[in-house]
């Protein structure tokens, strides 16, 4: 239907296309230039924090991991159990395919050798996916917009919560934003660390044909959110990276790094 666009639950479980989200924003040598740098910025970022950054520990939730893996390279190798969430049953699939090896799966492998590139070693990235394979234990359904987030499903407190490029996507406005970030970090342990990214001014990017939109988030929005959900914001790294216009109209991405309070 021309000109219809998409919002938030039912929308996505009806109408997202995983394949034709990973080949726009994932072709990591032939896509666009811009959404290879948007790659490596995250990587970058991700690196930083739980490599070097001194973030680790048992359990980490990845919420609305869509059908990617590749936020959760570097997290491997300092948590000893990663759980994927998303909304959409078909997201949750094409994430079990990779996991399973099996055919069709999406091949993250250039992805993945970056990654590795940035630890030091491009050739060991056949087993870094060995190593996310085994440590991702649990692949659950979530709904950011409910209480618990999680539904009936039991999961230990984390020691880090993590979320990209998906929040801004599930919530269609800042209230529902800010309600969201509260109950992500009612799933952290108290000192526990709520790691994010989300673009900036963002108004609606397309998966194949069809148009999806979701909440418009400033720096301070975003920043505000997070500390009025009890966390203390350690890192906010703001940068003018924009997706091609084609495919997402926004400007800008912000990686934020925030600790829980120890009563929040």
């Amino acid at each position: 239907m021309e000109g219809k666009v998409y919002i938030g639950g039912e929308d996505y479980e009806k109408e997202f296309t995983p394949k034709d989200y990973l080949t726009t924003y994932y072709s990591f040598h032939s896509g666009p230039v811009a959404e290879q740098e948007i790659v490596k910025f995250s990587l970058q970022n991700l690196y930083q924090t739980f490599s070097t950054g001194g973030v680790g520990g048992d359990v980490l939730i990845d919420i609305g991991s869509g059908p990617t893996i590749y936020q959760l390279l570097s997290a491997c190798e300092v948590f000893r159990e990663i759980i994927v969430t998303d909304y959409t049953p078909q997201n949750l699939q094409e994430l079990q395919k990779w996991l399973k090896k099996e055919p069709g799966a999406y091949d993250w492998s250039s992805i993945v050798q970056h990654a590795c590139e940035l630890e030091g070693d491009r050739s060991r990235w056949q087993e870094k996916e060995a190593k996310l394979r085994r440590t991702v234990t649990r692949v659950l359904r979530c709904d950011v917009t409910k209480t618990p987030p999680l539904g009936s499903a039991q999961v230990p407190l984390a020691d880090c919560v993590l979320t990209f490029l998906a929040m801004e996507c599930a919530c269609p406005d800042i209230d529902t934003y800010r309600a969201a970030l509260h109950r992500l970090a009612g799933l952290l342990k108290p000192g526990g660390h709520l790691v994010t990214l989300v673009t900036l001014r963002f108004q609606h990017y397309m998966v194949g044909p069809k148009k999806f939109s979701g909440v418009y988030l400033e720096k301070e929005m975003v920043e505000k959110a997070i500390q009025d959900a009890g966390c203390q914001v350690l890192k906010c790294n703001c940068v003018s990276l924009s997706y091609s216009e084609a495919y997402c109209s926004h400007d800008g991405l912000c990686f934020v790094v925030a600790r829980k309070g120890p009563s929040a």
